[in-house]
Parts: structure tokens; C-alpha cells; sequence
């Protein structure tokens, strides 16, 4: 059996603003919560984004209609004023996971490598991104990000599958490896067959899932839905992944899902997965279980 991690809410680190400063070459491996479905990773002075949504572009777009995406909190971090990063990924092209206004910000004093579906490839390049600087992948391929981490793009399904002429998927999940821990961020998505099977066979230690769930009333004014809290949890079971970072809640009031049923369902669980939700800016460390795995479960 795998020996667990275990992710732990850091007192001493400093929140999200700390990327507005040079990182610190010897901390461990550890991210923030951006809020939605956005992470921010370091390892060792390395950084990563994964699904930044750092403006207000969605409030501005969709003014005055059934949905006008208010933001619930502020941004947590201008992207203009952060330094290092070395990485951002981009699950598909949602406004929320690929923001024209983010990627404008982060050129500001950065000069990332961008990993963006194929099948949305010239999203990308319209939203900001310069062509040398894109990485275009599909479902099934790996990428390096430098010495020690390793991405393998997987097929997402949000509400269902979806491709392109070519074949190539539309929405996309990645599994990090870094630092001996395989991190598994779904994008946008919900069950599908043999999801559960794949993730096991690449022996994922921690999911980030969102748990906002879905409705025929969302998706008939274009919001395509999720997992639902139940659905994230049991996949984790299913794929043998023995933690969960819940995420994709707390930013829009149409399409969110309360924090204390998210805990309450959650609570379901107790005693076969460790479950977080975070809280937006907070740093979080992952680090190697000191206790045997049974008495990891539960809410962290």
C-alpha cells in the first residue's frame, strides 16, 4: 500500500499575496486556493497555476443577463504584481479557467510556459498568449515542466465528453507528478465511464475536484455543470485516490454549493477519505503521513 500524504493547513506560511515576492528555494511542496477551480503550486522555488481566474472579465461580460457573475470575494491576488511563475495550466476555455485579463496580468513581470487544450488552441492565442510561449496538448500526453514535473493530460467530461474534428478532447484534467506526489486537478467535470479506472492506474494521491454540482436551469443559459459533493467523494473511493481538495464553490451565487452542506456530506465519508475545503488565499502543505492511513480520514 501507498504510503498516504496528507494535506495541512499552514499557520506560519504566508496567504497568496507571498506571489508577489520572490519564492523561497527551499520550501516544501504546498498551494493556495485562488478560488473557483484555481491553484497555486510551489515546490523548491518552482511555480505553478493551474486555472487561474484572477479578474473581474465575467462580471463585465455577462452584465445584465440571467447569470451576471458577481464576485462573492475579491480577488484574492492582482496577477500583474506576481513573480516566478514558471507554469500555468488551463483545463479548457472557459472564461473562468482561461481569462484573457489573468494571462494580460501574468506577462506583467512573468514568462510562463502555457499548457491549453489543442482543440482550443486559437482561444488561447486570442486571449493573450503568446504563440512561443503555448504548449497545445490533448488527452493521453505528457509534458515536463521543468526537472521533476511531469504532466499527463486526461480526458474531462463537463456534462460530457467532447472533441474536436480532429479528435482532440475539448476539456482536459491534468495529473501532476512533483515531488514524489501525484496530484490529480479534474478541470471541469463530472462522472464518466472508466474515469475511475484510469485514475487508478496512475496511482493519484490527491484530487482536486470541484463539488458545485449541476441543474437543468444552469445549463439551459450555459452553465454546464459538475461533480456534486457525493459524486467527488465517491469517485475518490472508486480510483482509490485517499485524499480530496474540494474546490469550484464560493465565487458565483448561481453556481456554488453551501460550505456547511459541502461539510455535511462530506462528513459522510468520515473514516474512509480526508477531505479539505479550503478557504481562498491559505496556504495548505502536503506532506507525508506521520499516522497510519486510518486515522488520516475525515476533514482536514
Amino acid at each position: 500500500m501507498r504510503q498516504p500524504w496528507t494535506v495541512r493547513a499552514d499557520g506560519v506560511a504566508p496567504d497568496v499575496g507571498y506571489f508577489t515576492q520572490v519564492a523561497d528555494p527551499d520550501g516544501g511542496l504546498r498551494f493556495w486556493w485562488l478560488g473557483q477551480a484555481g491553484f497555486a503550486l510551489e515546490h523548491g522555488g518552482r511555480r505553478i497555476l493551474l486555472d487561474p481566474y484572477l479578474s473581474d472579465s465575467l462580471a463585465t461580460k455577462y452584465a445584465g443577463t440571467v447569470f451576471p457573475h458577481t464576485r462573492l470575494h475579491p480577488v484574492p491576488v492582482d496577477p500583474s504584481r506576481l513573480q516566478g511563475v514558471s507554469a500555468v495550466l488551463h483545463s479548457h476555455a472557459h472564461t473562468d479557467h482561461l481569462d484573457p485579463d489573468t494571462v494580460k496580468g501574468l506577462l506583467h513581470q512573468n514568462n510562463p510556459l502555457f499548457v491549453a487544450p489543442r482543440a482550443r488552441r486559437q482561444v488561447a492565442l486570442d486571449r493573450h498568449i503568446p504563440e512561443d510561449c503555448l504548449l497545445a496538448v490533448t488527452a493521453g500526453e505528457h509534458v515536463e515542466l521543468g526537472s521533476g514535473i511531469k504532466v499527463t493530460a486526461i480526458p474531462a467530461a463537463h456534462e460530457e465528453l467532447e472533441f474536436d474534428g480532429q479528435g482532440d478532447s475539448v476539456f482536459l484534467g491534468y495529473i501532476l507528478e512533483i515531488a514524489g506526489v501525484r496530484i490529480y486537478h479534474s478541470g471541469d467535470c463530472v462522472p464518466y465511464d472508466g474515469q475511475a479506472e484510469l485514475l487508478r492506474s496512475h496511482n493519484v494521491d490527491l484530487a482536486f475536484l470541484p463539488i458545485n454540482g449541476r441543474d437543468s436551469r444552469r445549463l439551459q443559459n450555459g452553465v454546464p455543470g459538475n461533480f456534486t459533493v457525493r459524486e467527488a467523494a465517491t469517485l475518490c473511493q472508486e480510483a482509490a485516490i485517499p485524499a480530496v481538495v474540494g474546490h469550484h464553490f464560493g465565487l458565483f451565487d448561481f453556481n456554488t454549493v453551501e460550505r456547511s452542506d459541502a461539510v455535511r456530506e462530506f462528513g459522510d465519508f468520515a473514516g474512509e477519505l480526508q477531505w479539505t475545503l479550503p478557504e481562498v488565499g491559505r496556504c495548505y502543505a502536503i506532506e507525508r503521513a506521520q499516522q497510519p492511513a486510518e486515522q488520516l480520514k475525515g476533514m482536514s
